[in-house]
């Protein structure tokens, strides 16, 4: 008999941060994320805001488009969507118009998180809708990943 294997919060967040180094491969700030449901990625999506000269172009938002397309439907009920750094108040209102279920990130945003950090979106009570949070896993390796692609930049 052979074990099953559950895939884990970190499983996935390992997931969104393979998706973020394809932004820093592009010279983008290198945020990754990925929508799973019924425990498959349906979605993934990385920073590409300079490649395709779009502010709206985050990590999350590809994520949630290609999740979306997925399934043929824009609502996204029973799904999580795990990214690299908290999201921005423009990404926790797409989660929330999304219908996603619940939110995992690695580190925090202190300028300009809305998952908990500056403002708290996706559980705001006045909202029909709200995800959610878990925040803090893998948050070392997230945070470095930033901290690396922000030191090499200020040294060009």
């Amino acid at each position: 008999m052979s074990k099953i294997n559950i895939k884990t919060d970190e499983y996935y967040l390992k997931e969104a941060i393979k998706e973020a180094k394809k932004a820093a491969k592009i010279d983008e700030v290198p945020v990754g994320a990925v929508v799973v449901c019924d425990n498959r990625i349906i979605g993934r999506g990385y920073n590409q805001n300079i490649k395709l000269n779009d502010p709206t172009a985050h990590a999350e938002v590809a994520a949630i488009k290609k999740a979306a397309k997925h399934l043929g439907n824009y609502r996204l009920n029973n799904c999580k969507i795990y990214v690299t750094i908290e999201p921005c108040a423009m990404c926790a209102g797409a989660i929330v118009w999304a219908r996603i279920s619940e939110v995992i990130f690695g580190a925090y945003d202190e300028k300009a998180g809305a998952c908990g950090s500056i403002f708290n979106v996706v559980e705001n009570k006045k909202l029909n809708h709200r995800a959610k949070v878990v925040s803090g896993i893998l948050e070392k390796e997230c945070r470095a990943l930033l901290q690396d692609f922000f030191r090499k930049k200020r040294k060009r």
